[in-house]
Protein backbone atom coordinates (compact mmCIF):
# COMPACT_ATOMS: atom_id res chain seq x y z
CA UNK A 1 0.00 0.00 0.00
CA UNK A 2 2.79 2.39 0.94
CA UNK A 3 4.63 1.57 -2.27
CA UNK A 4 1.51 2.49 -4.29
CA UNK A 5 1.24 5.82 -2.48
CA UNK A 6 4.93 6.51 -3.06
CA UNK A 7 4.58 5.64 -6.73
CA UNK A 8 1.56 7.92 -7.07
CA UNK A 9 3.34 10.82 -5.39
CA UNK A 10 6.39 10.30 -7.58
CA UNK A 11 4.20 10.27 -10.69
CA UNK A 12 2.38 13.47 -9.66
CA UNK A 13 5.69 15.24 -9.05
CA UNK A 14 7.42 13.92 -12.17
CA UNK A 15 4.58 14.46 -14.66
CA UNK A 16 4.78 18.29 -14.77
CA UNK A 17 8.55 18.13 -15.35
CA UNK A 18 8.18 15.50 -18.07
CA UNK A 19 5.39 17.46 -19.78
CA UNK A 20 7.24 20.76 -19.65
CA UNK A 21 10.51 19.12 -20.69
CA UNK A 22 8.88 17.40 -23.66
CA UNK A 23 7.44 20.67 -24.96
CA UNK A 24 10.76 22.46 -24.52
CA UNK A 25 12.66 19.65 -26.26
CA UNK A 26 10.24 19.79 -29.18
CA UNK A 27 10.59 23.58 -29.46
CA UNK A 28 14.39 23.68 -29.16
CA UNK A 29 15.46 20.39 -30.74
CA UNK A 30 16.97 22.17 -33.77
CA UNK A 31 18.13 25.35 -32.02
CA UNK A 32 21.69 26.58 -32.38
CA UNK A 33 22.47 27.50 -28.78
CA UNK A 34 25.75 29.15 -29.81
CA UNK A 35 23.70 31.83 -31.57
CA UNK A 36 21.47 32.17 -28.50
CA UNK A 37 24.51 32.51 -26.25
CA UNK A 38 25.75 35.33 -28.47
CA UNK A 39 22.36 37.01 -28.11
CA UNK A 40 22.59 36.85 -24.32
CA UNK A 41 26.18 38.09 -24.15
CA UNK A 42 26.09 40.81 -26.80
CA UNK A 43 22.59 41.24 -28.20
CA UNK A 44 20.67 41.84 -24.98
CA UNK A 45 20.43 44.99 -22.87
CA UNK A 46 21.10 43.69 -19.37
CA UNK A 47 20.14 47.02 -17.82
CA UNK A 48 16.51 46.63 -18.93
CA UNK A 49 16.49 42.96 -17.99
CA UNK A 50 17.66 43.64 -14.43
CA UNK A 51 15.15 46.50 -14.17
CA UNK A 52 12.35 44.10 -15.12
CA UNK A 53 13.26 41.90 -12.15
CA UNK A 54 12.39 44.74 -9.77
CA UNK A 55 8.73 44.33 -10.68
CA UNK A 56 8.94 40.58 -10.23
CA UNK A 57 9.83 41.35 -6.62
CA UNK A 58 7.18 44.06 -6.10
CA UNK A 59 4.43 41.78 -7.47
CA UNK A 60 5.16 39.22 -4.78
CA UNK A 61 5.56 41.87 -2.09
CA UNK A 62 2.17 43.40 -2.88
CA UNK A 63 0.68 39.91 -2.81
CA UNK A 64 2.09 39.35 0.69
CA UNK A 65 0.80 42.70 1.96
CA UNK A 66 -2.64 42.08 0.48
CA UNK A 67 -2.73 38.62 2.02
CA UNK A 68 -2.20 40.02 5.49
CA UNK A 69 -5.12 42.38 4.91
CA UNK A 70 -7.46 39.42 4.27
CA UNK A 71 -6.25 37.69 7.43
CA UNK A 72 -7.02 40.61 9.77
CA UNK A 73 -10.82 40.16 9.81
CA UNK A 74 -10.22 36.59 11.04
CA UNK A 75 -8.29 37.83 14.07
CA UNK A 76 -4.95 36.81 12.55
CA UNK A 77 -2.26 39.49 12.53
CA UNK A 78 1.01 38.02 11.28
CA UNK A 79 4.00 40.26 10.63
CA UNK A 80 3.89 41.96 7.23
CA UNK A 81 7.36 40.73 6.32
CA UNK A 82 6.46 37.19 7.35
CA UNK A 83 3.59 37.31 4.85
CA UNK A 84 6.00 38.55 2.17
CA UNK A 85 8.57 35.87 3.03
CA UNK A 86 5.82 33.25 2.91
CA UNK A 87 4.87 34.35 -0.61
CA UNK A 88 8.52 34.30 -1.75
CA UNK A 89 8.85 30.76 -0.40
CA UNK A 90 5.57 29.68 -1.97
CA UNK A 91 6.72 30.59 -5.47
CA UNK A 92 10.01 28.79 -4.95
CA UNK A 93 8.17 25.74 -3.64
CA UNK A 94 5.96 25.63 -6.73
CA UNK A 95 9.07 25.33 -8.90
CA UNK A 96 9.81 22.02 -7.19
CA UNK A 97 6.25 20.74 -6.84
CA UNK A 98 3.78 22.67 -9.03
CA UNK A 99 0.77 24.05 -7.14
CA UNK A 100 2.36 23.35 -3.76
CA UNK A 101 2.96 27.03 -3.03
CA UNK A 102 -0.43 27.69 -1.45
CA UNK A 103 0.21 25.05 1.21
CA UNK A 104 3.79 26.19 1.72
CA UNK A 105 2.96 29.80 2.48
CA UNK A 106 0.16 28.88 4.88
CA UNK A 107 2.61 26.57 6.63
CA UNK A 108 5.15 29.38 7.01
CA UNK A 109 2.67 31.64 8.80
CA UNK A 110 1.45 28.77 10.96
CA UNK A 111 5.04 28.04 11.99
CA UNK A 112 6.37 31.56 12.56
CA UNK A 113 3.26 33.51 13.59
CA UNK A 114 0.92 30.87 14.96
CA UNK A 115 -1.63 31.68 12.24
CA UNK A 116 -4.40 29.13 11.71
CA UNK A 117 -3.35 27.03 8.72
CA UNK A 118 -6.90 26.42 7.48
CA UNK A 119 -8.00 30.03 7.88
CA UNK A 120 -4.93 31.13 5.94
CA UNK A 121 -5.73 28.56 3.25
CA UNK A 122 -9.24 29.96 3.00
CA UNK A 123 -7.89 33.45 2.34
CA UNK A 124 -5.62 32.04 -0.37
CA UNK A 125 -8.73 30.65 -2.06
CA UNK A 126 -10.25 34.14 -1.82
CA UNK A 127 -7.17 35.62 -3.48
CA UNK A 128 -7.29 33.09 -6.30
CA UNK A 129 -10.94 33.85 -6.99
CA UNK A 130 -10.32 37.61 -7.12
CA UNK A 131 -7.24 37.24 -9.33
CA UNK A 132 -9.04 34.84 -11.66
CA UNK A 133 -11.97 37.23 -12.10
CA UNK A 134 -9.60 40.11 -12.81
CA UNK A 135 -7.53 38.20 -15.36
CA UNK A 136 -10.73 36.97 -17.06
CA UNK A 137 -11.93 40.57 -17.36
CA UNK A 138 -8.63 41.72 -18.83
CA UNK A 139 -8.59 38.71 -21.15
CA UNK A 140 -12.07 39.48 -22.45
CA UNK A 141 -11.13 43.09 -23.20
CA UNK A 142 -7.89 42.09 -24.93
CA UNK A 143 -9.53 39.34 -27.00
CA UNK A 144 -12.31 41.66 -28.18
CA UNK A 145 -9.83 44.39 -29.13
CA UNK A 146 -7.40 41.98 -30.81
CA UNK A 147 -9.83 39.41 -32.22
CA UNK A 148 -7.94 39.02 -35.49
CA UNK A 149 -4.72 38.19 -33.69
CA UNK A 150 -6.36 35.48 -31.59
CA UNK A 151 -7.93 34.04 -34.71
CA UNK A 152 -4.46 33.81 -36.22
CA UNK A 153 -3.19 32.23 -33.00
CA UNK A 154 -5.79 29.48 -33.20
CA UNK A 155 -4.99 28.93 -36.87
CA UNK A 156 -1.25 28.72 -36.29
CA UNK A 157 -1.61 26.39 -33.32
CA UNK A 158 -4.04 24.21 -35.29
CA UNK A 159 -6.83 24.84 -32.81
CA UNK A 160 -9.68 24.31 -35.26
CA UNK A 161 -12.29 21.85 -34.02
CA UNK A 162 -13.76 20.94 -37.42
CA UNK A 163 -10.41 20.33 -39.08
CA UNK A 164 -9.17 18.45 -36.04
CA UNK A 165 -12.13 16.08 -36.02
CA UNK A 166 -11.81 15.46 -39.76
CA UNK A 167 -8.14 14.65 -39.40
CA UNK A 168 -8.64 12.14 -36.58
CA UNK A 169 -7.87 8.51 -37.25
CA UNK A 170 -9.39 5.67 -35.25
CA UNK A 171 -6.27 5.65 -33.08
CA UNK A 172 -6.64 9.40 -32.59
CA UNK A 173 -10.10 8.93 -31.15
CA UNK A 174 -8.83 6.10 -28.93
CA UNK A 175 -5.99 8.22 -27.57
CA UNK A 176 -8.33 11.17 -27.00
CA UNK A 177 -10.79 8.91 -25.16
CA UNK A 178 -8.00 7.59 -22.96
CA UNK A 179 -6.84 11.14 -22.15
CA UNK A 180 -10.39 12.20 -21.30
CA UNK A 181 -10.80 9.12 -19.11
CA UNK A 182 -7.57 9.85 -17.25
CA UNK A 183 -8.66 13.45 -16.73
CA UNK A 184 -12.03 12.26 -15.39
CA UNK A 185 -10.31 9.89 -12.96
CA UNK A 186 -8.08 12.68 -11.63
CA UNK A 187 -11.07 14.99 -11.20
CA UNK A 188 -13.05 12.25 -9.45
CA UNK A 189 -10.16 11.53 -7.09
CA UNK A 190 -9.81 15.23 -6.31
CA UNK A 191 -13.51 15.61 -5.59
CA UNK A 192 -13.44 12.49 -3.41
CA UNK A 193 -10.63 13.96 -1.31
CA UNK A 194 -12.50 17.25 -1.06
CA UNK A 195 -15.66 15.45 0.07
CA UNK A 196 -13.64 13.71 2.78
CA UNK A 197 -12.20 17.00 3.96
CA UNK A 198 -15.59 18.63 4.23
CA UNK A 199 -16.60 15.99 6.77
CA UNK A 200 -14.18 17.60 9.17
CA UNK A 201 -16.46 20.33 10.45
CA UNK A 202 -13.89 22.62 12.02
CA UNK A 203 -11.61 22.45 9.00
CA UNK A 204 -14.44 23.29 6.63
CA UNK A 205 -15.55 26.16 8.85
CA UNK A 206 -12.07 27.66 8.92
CA UNK A 207 -11.77 27.49 5.14
CA UNK A 208 -15.20 29.09 4.74
CA UNK A 209 -14.24 31.89 7.14
CA UNK A 210 -11.14 32.55 5.09
CA UNK A 211 -13.04 32.65 1.81
CA UNK A 212 -15.62 35.05 3.25
CA UNK A 213 -13.00 37.26 4.91
CA UNK A 214 -13.02 39.67 1.97
CA UNK A 215 -16.38 41.11 2.95
CA UNK A 216 -14.91 42.21 6.29
CA UNK A 217 -11.67 43.69 4.96
CA UNK A 218 -11.17 47.05 6.67
CA UNK A 219 -10.27 49.04 3.55
CA UNK A 220 -11.65 47.53 0.36
CA UNK A 221 -10.20 50.35 -1.72
CA UNK A 222 -6.75 49.52 -0.40
CA UNK A 223 -7.38 45.85 -1.20
CA UNK A 224 -8.32 46.89 -4.74
CA UNK A 225 -5.17 48.99 -5.00
CA UNK A 226 -2.97 46.07 -3.96
CA UNK A 227 -4.74 43.79 -6.45
CA UNK A 228 -4.19 46.18 -9.33
CA UNK A 229 -0.61 46.83 -8.19
CA UNK A 230 0.10 43.08 -8.25
CA UNK A 231 -0.99 42.70 -11.86
CA UNK A 232 0.59 45.93 -13.06
CA UNK A 233 3.85 44.69 -11.53
CA UNK A 234 3.47 41.33 -13.28
CA UNK A 235 2.85 43.09 -16.58
CA UNK A 236 5.80 45.47 -16.19
CA UNK A 237 7.94 42.49 -15.20
CA UNK A 238 7.20 41.08 -18.66
CA UNK A 239 6.78 44.18 -20.83
CA UNK A 240 10.10 45.77 -19.89
CA UNK A 241 11.91 42.73 -21.32
CA UNK A 242 10.75 43.89 -24.78
CA UNK A 243 13.28 46.74 -24.39
CA UNK A 244 16.11 44.21 -24.04
CA UNK A 245 16.18 43.13 -27.70
CA UNK A 246 16.27 45.04 -30.96
CA UNK A 247 13.64 42.72 -32.48
CA UNK A 248 11.04 43.47 -29.77
CA UNK A 249 11.86 46.99 -28.56
CA UNK A 250 9.61 48.65 -31.16
CA UNK A 251 6.59 46.43 -30.52
CA UNK A 252 3.65 48.25 -28.96
CA UNK A 253 2.33 47.84 -25.45
CA UNK A 254 -0.71 46.11 -26.96
CA UNK A 255 1.53 43.33 -28.29
CA UNK A 256 3.04 42.92 -24.84
CA UNK A 257 -0.43 42.81 -23.29
CA UNK A 258 -1.61 40.11 -25.71
CA UNK A 259 1.53 38.05 -25.01
CA UNK A 260 1.06 38.59 -21.28
CA UNK A 261 -2.56 37.41 -21.33
CA UNK A 262 -1.88 34.36 -23.51
CA UNK A 263 1.13 33.49 -21.35
CA UNK A 264 -0.92 33.87 -18.15
CA UNK A 265 -3.58 31.52 -19.48
CA UNK A 266 -1.00 28.96 -20.63
CA UNK A 267 0.43 28.51 -17.13
CA UNK A 268 -2.80 26.75 -16.16
CA UNK A 269 -1.01 23.68 -17.51
CA UNK A 270 0.78 22.31 -14.40
CA UNK A 271 4.45 22.63 -15.33
CA UNK A 272 7.14 24.36 -13.23
CA UNK A 273 6.51 28.11 -13.65
CA UNK A 274 4.67 27.37 -16.91
CA UNK A 275 7.81 26.07 -18.60
CA UNK A 276 6.93 24.73 -22.04
CA UNK A 277 3.33 25.90 -22.50
CA UNK A 278 4.33 29.52 -21.75
CA UNK A 279 7.23 29.38 -24.22
CA UNK A 280 5.04 27.97 -26.97
CA UNK A 281 2.13 30.39 -26.45
CA UNK A 282 4.20 33.59 -26.23
CA UNK A 283 6.46 32.56 -29.12
CA UNK A 284 3.43 32.01 -31.34
CA UNK A 285 1.99 35.45 -30.54
CA UNK A 286 5.32 37.15 -31.26
CA UNK A 287 5.55 35.42 -34.63
CA UNK A 288 2.01 36.56 -35.48
CA UNK A 289 3.10 40.14 -34.79
CA UNK A 290 6.04 39.80 -37.18
CA UNK A 291 8.96 38.66 -35.02
CA UNK A 292 11.19 36.14 -36.80
CA UNK A 293 10.82 32.55 -35.61
CA UNK A 294 14.42 32.26 -34.38
CA UNK A 295 14.17 35.56 -32.51
CA UNK A 296 10.84 34.64 -30.89
CA UNK A 297 12.23 31.28 -29.75
CA UNK A 298 15.30 32.99 -28.29
CA UNK A 299 13.22 35.67 -26.56
CA UNK A 300 10.95 33.27 -24.66
CA UNK A 301 13.80 31.01 -23.53
CA UNK A 302 16.02 33.87 -22.33
CA UNK A 303 13.27 35.85 -20.60
CA UNK A 304 11.66 32.86 -18.92
CA UNK A 305 15.00 31.44 -17.74
CA UNK A 306 16.25 34.70 -16.23
CA UNK A 307 12.96 35.62 -14.59
CA UNK A 308 12.48 32.09 -13.25
CA UNK A 309 15.98 32.26 -11.72
CA UNK A 310 14.72 35.16 -9.57
CA UNK A 311 12.14 32.89 -7.88
CA UNK A 312 14.49 30.50 -6.03
CA UNK A 313 16.76 33.41 -5.11
CA UNK A 314 13.88 35.12 -3.31
CA UNK A 315 12.88 31.81 -1.72
CA UNK A 316 16.39 31.20 -0.38
CA UNK A 317 16.56 34.78 0.89
CA UNK A 318 13.29 34.36 2.79
CA UNK A 319 14.30 31.00 4.24
CA UNK A 320 17.52 32.59 5.48
CA UNK A 321 15.70 35.63 6.89
CA UNK A 322 13.20 33.47 8.74
CA UNK A 323 15.91 31.03 9.81
CA UNK A 324 17.64 33.61 11.95
CA UNK A 325 14.38 34.38 13.73
CA UNK A 326 13.28 32.61 16.87
CA UNK A 327 10.07 30.64 16.59
CA UNK A 328 7.16 31.88 18.73
CA UNK A 329 6.75 30.14 22.06
CA UNK A 330 3.94 27.56 21.94
CA UNK A 331 0.83 28.62 23.84
CA UNK A 332 -0.04 26.48 26.85
CA UNK A 333 -3.73 26.00 27.48
CA UNK A 334 -4.89 26.64 31.04
CA UNK A 335 -6.71 23.83 32.73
Amino acid sequence: MNSNKTLKKTFNIALPFVLGGAILWWMYRDTDFKVMEETVLHGMDWGWMLFSLVFGVTAQMFRGIRWRQTLEPLGERPRVWDCIHAVFISYASSLIIPRSGELARCGVLAKYDGTSFMKALGTVVTERVIDTLLILLITAVVILSQWGVFGSFFDQTSINLTDTLRGFTTMGYVVTAICLAITAVFLWAGLKKFAFMTKLKQMATNVKDGVLSLRDVNNKWLFGFYTIAIWISYFLHFWITFKCFDFTENLSIVVALVCFIVGSISVIVPTPNGAGPWHFAVKTILIIYGVADADAVAFVLIVHTIQTALVPLLGVYSLAALGIRKLPMPTVSKQ
